[in-house]
């Protein structure tokens, strides 16, 4: 781990900083850079995503994705995470946190509006951001694509069932221009480019060249990280300064249920014994959520001034440092992991095998 990597954390609290203060002194500035964007994406937050992800998805290796069949029990324990357990824990959350333990310091008219919010971040999965925190933990990237892959179909079948259970909604307004542009953007795009330049490189110096330009792409990646952060708390800087405590308030059950569902996927994985290099992504994937489609739905059934809204951005604030700590926290216990009866086992087989 390089000098600049060791202190990521230290670099993160700063952009934060100096996102929420630039916002605060720039408005206008930022209002127009946030303002570039198609069906909720924004594009130079795309173009930043694109950067971050890249290196990864240069990884993969299509010719090996087949082997992904091993890791079925990762595969399962994330795709309960996503789809059973996530949606219902956010709901469940935010009834409490939100319904009850707050609601005395809270606008009366928008609590139920803040639980729809809440919902909604839940009840995607993330499509982008997913490739980076799997990057940082050194998961086993044919198994990610795929994982990413299986949940965006998914998605485009589930989130509008459950988010019309769990809000009480007959009919669900899903944006699909949001959705399929997201897919196509973070998905389709950046995996053409990133095996484009895996062939070329191959085929300039082979394993040796893959192996130096990821070296050279991997720093661009994360500043791209941190310049996205700093962008991120800009746009809201003004929001963030007028009502901290509604959303320090709504940050709370959002943080609950990353540390939840990242947790017990980590645990069931670790149960089930598969490998680290599938577990962490397991877990982050389980954990992180597509803010995105979450703000262009909440906008959509209740507006650009609802509670919803102002829940799923709080989300979009959050989202890097929490999820950065728990790429800390699965780095760290790689070995307390490692450690489990079950995963012993599976190396023994594997190395039997071998």
């Amino acid at each position: 781990m390089s000098t600049f990597e060791r202190y990521l954390t230290v670099w993160v609290a700063l952009c934060i900083v100096a996102g929420i203060t630039l916002g605060h002194f720039f408005p206008a500035v930022f209002h127009a850079i946030g303002g570039a964007e198609i069906a909720h994406v924004n594009l130079p937050v795309a173009v930043l995503i694109w950067l971050m992800i890249i290196p990864m998805l240069i990884k993969v290796d299509f010719g090996a994705i087949g082997k992904v069949r091993e890791h079925w029990r990762g595969i399962g324990v994330t795709l309960f995470i996503n789809w059973a357990v996530k949606p219902f824990s956010m709901a469940a959350l935010g009834a409490f946190f939100i319904g009850h333990v707050f609601a005395p310091y809270l606008p009366a008219d928008q609590i139920n509006s803040y639980i729809a919010g809440l919902i909604l971040l839940a009840a995607a999965p993330c499509t982008a951001m997913v490739f980076v925190w799997s990057n940082l933990s050194d998961g086993e990237p044919d198994f990610t694509l795929t994982q990413v892959a299986l949940n965006d179909t998914i998605m485009v079948f589930a989130f509008a069932p459950i988010v019309g259970l769990l809000l009480g909604l007959s009919a669900i307004v899903v944006p699909w221009e949001t959705l399929l542009l997201s897919v196509t953007l973070y998905i389709v795009v950046p995996v053409i480019i990133a095996q484009v330049v895996r062939q070329i490189a191959l085929a300039k110096g082979g394993g040796g060249a893959l192996k130096h330009l990821l070296a050279i792409l991997q720093p661009l990646s994360l500043l791209a990280l941190l310049a996205t952060l700093v962008l991120l708390f800009a746009f809201q800087g003004e929001q963030i300064l007028a009502q901290p405590l509604i959303i320090a308030m709504l940050a709370v059950p959002i943080l609950i249920q990353v540390y939840f569902n990242a947790g017990l996927a980590y645990l069931l994985n670790r149960a089930a014994g598969e490998a680290h290099c599938v577990a962490a992504p397991s877990a982050l994937i389980g954990a992180s959520n597509f803010f995105e489609l979450a703000v262009a739905a909440a906008i959509s059934l209740f507006g650009f001034n609802s509670g919803a809204a102002l829940a799923t951005v709080v989300g979009v604030l959050i989202e890097v440092p929490v999820m950065l700590s728990v790429v800390k926290i699965v780095n760290s216990s790689k070995g307390w992991y490692e450690a489990g009866a079950s995963v012993q086992q599976r190396i023994a087989r594997v190395k039997g095998s071998a």
